[in-house]
């Protein structure tokens, strides 16, 4: 067994900025600071959409191709430990659940309203079922997210019983792997992914969020 770089610096950076991105959320939505959820809403929506970029550009371990399995692969995978690099079959599927979770969040909560000060920006460009229907989703597809998250950390504690630290490893990018002598980089310079994020939060800001961004720093 050794060491091997598996995440590359973006996707370490997405994962834990994401952790901090669902929080502001939450407390956001919680004490009524919508100008703040918002804000916080566009940068997880860039996350996302950089992340998804990444997928197709990306590292070896962070490929969108690389998280589709058969049923089967991740039944098995939940018998024996998955020693290849990156996610393994079952939680590839995990991975998969919460971006269509965190798309629908946010896709519904831009043509979200509390029918007296806050509007979604695409509010108005729907009608007013869509906005109906927008505002059901966003608030009871939260609840899903949060189940999923309870489930992510429920199985983060048994592979750590089973031997594997999958926290260390998406801290450091580096993990002990099993039979894996290939020579083979994993990894990407997160730089060009860094920059898609800086170019994407920045077009948002600047298409939606120049309001909420006004208010929060007058």
């Amino acid at each position: 067994m050794h060491k091997i770089k598996v995440w590359d610096g973006f996707i370490r950076s997405f994962h834990w900025l994401l952790v901090i991105a669902i929080a502001a959320l939450y407390f956001s939505a919680e004490e009524g600071m919508m100008e703040l959820h918002f804000v916080a809403g566009f940068f997880t929506l860039a996350l996302l959409v950089t992340r998804l970029i990444w997928g197709l550009i990306g590292s070896k371990t962070a490929k969108l191709s690389a998280l589709f399995h058969s049923p089967s692969a991740a039944l098995k995978s939940f018998k024996q430990t998955d020693n290849k690099p990156g996610h393994g079959a079952a939680g590839s599927y995990m991975v998969l659940a919460f971006f269509i979770l965190l798309l629908a969040q946010l896709v519904s909560g831009l043509m979200t309203t509390d029918d007296i000060l806050t509007d979604g920006p695409l509010v108005q460009y729907v009608s007013s079922n869509v906005v109906e229907w927008a505002g059901w989703v966003h608030h009871k597809n939260f609840d899903l997210l949060l189940y999923a998250i309870i489930l992510h950390i429920v199985a983060i504690v048994i592979y750590r019983m089973k031997g594997k630290n999958l926290v260390k490893a998406m801290v450091t990018g580096y993990a002990a792997e099993k039979n894996n002598d290939s020579n083979e980089e994993l990894t990407k310079s997160p730089w060009t992914a860094i920059i898609i994020l800086v170019v994407v939060f920045a077009v948002l800001l600047m298409t939606w969020g120049a309001e909420p961004v006004a208010y929060l720093f007058s």
